[in-house]
């Protein structure tokens, strides 16, 4: 199996089992986890330094997850990469849960930092990537942000502090699916141009497709090589991409979600292998 197959079969896999968790609980975040499913999988099988029987290993690479309501997808991929059992999945929001709707790391293994409030993840994650150029540390910090999440001024602070002092440890990514809980984001407060943002502030930007593992691949080795500048991979994704009930409709932020929807969109993906 070549790398793109395979990799795009982790995607497929980590999009199944976060429509089965979001289904059993009956509701949740299921547009902007499905939209990330292809980047976790490049990073958690591909790219990664880490080691799932030593969480807590020094010299790992660092991932936070900014936008914490994505939660759902990464613990997909951490019960797939074998963190913890799959089963627990399951337990998605439950009452006495180690998988809360939003990332915990005093909850559940793997998870670098808890999220949820927008913006203050991106700063930790910040912090994380100037304690590796303190300490001539070898780990990268990567980190998502979404769209939504830009219009928060904490963002650009943030991005300001890591571009003036040449975080070059930092590889973000922004899930630029352009959908908020509200509806598109140019209705609201546009963000764009992103790529012209992130350049204002010292920082090296490229834009890929979000659904190509190969695409974010070759960007992330361009990220790693780049000294000097922390650096942004703007992300163009679908909301929802991979459920046919919700795909591309900002309604799916957060959205009641049934079993039978969950497994129907469980068939599709099994039918149509590799779709995203």
């Amino acid at each position: 199996m070549d790398k793109r197959t395979y990799l795009e079969k982790q995607a497929n896999t980590i999009r199944k089992l976060t429509l089965e968790a979001i289904g059993t609980l009956g509701v949740g975040h299921i547009g902007g986890s499905l939209s990330i499913a292809d980047i976790l999988a490049v990073l958690y099988f591909d790219q990664m330094k880490i080691d799932p029987k030593n969480p807590g290993m020094p010299m790992r690479d660092r991932f936070v997850l900014s936008k914490g309501h994505a939660g759902p997808a990464v613990y997909a991929a951490l019960a797939l990469k074998g963190y913890f059992n799959l089963d627990l999945l399951n337990t998605l929001n439950q009452p006495n849960t180690n998988l809360p709707s939003h990332t915990d790391k005093n909850k559940t293994p793997g998870i670098d930092m808890t999220t949820g409030s927008l913006g203050q993840g991106f700063s930790v994650a910040v912090g994380m990537a100037l304690a590796a150029q303190m300490d001539k540390a070898p780990f990268k910090v990567y980190a998502i942000i979404s769209d939504g999440e830009s219009q928060e001024g904490q963002i650009w602070e943030a991005a300001m502090f890591a571009g003036n002092r040449k975080l070059d440890h930092l590889i973000a990514f922004t899930d630029y699916n352009k959908m908020q809980i509200d509806g598109n984001i140019s209705t609201f407060n546009d963000v764009s141009p992103l790529d012209k943002k992130w350049e204002a502030f010292n920082w090296h930007v490229q834009v890929v497709d979000g659904h190509d593992v190969m695409a974010l691949i070759d960007a992330i080795e361009i990220a790693k090589k780049t000294e000097g500048m922390p650096s942004m991979i703007i992300m163009n994704t679908i909301k929802g991409k991979g459920a046919f009930f919700c795909e591309g409709d900002p309604a799916s932020h957060n959205m009641p979600v049934t079993m039978e929807m969950a497994r129907e969109a469980i068939e599709r993906l099994d039918r149509d292998g590799t779709e995203k």
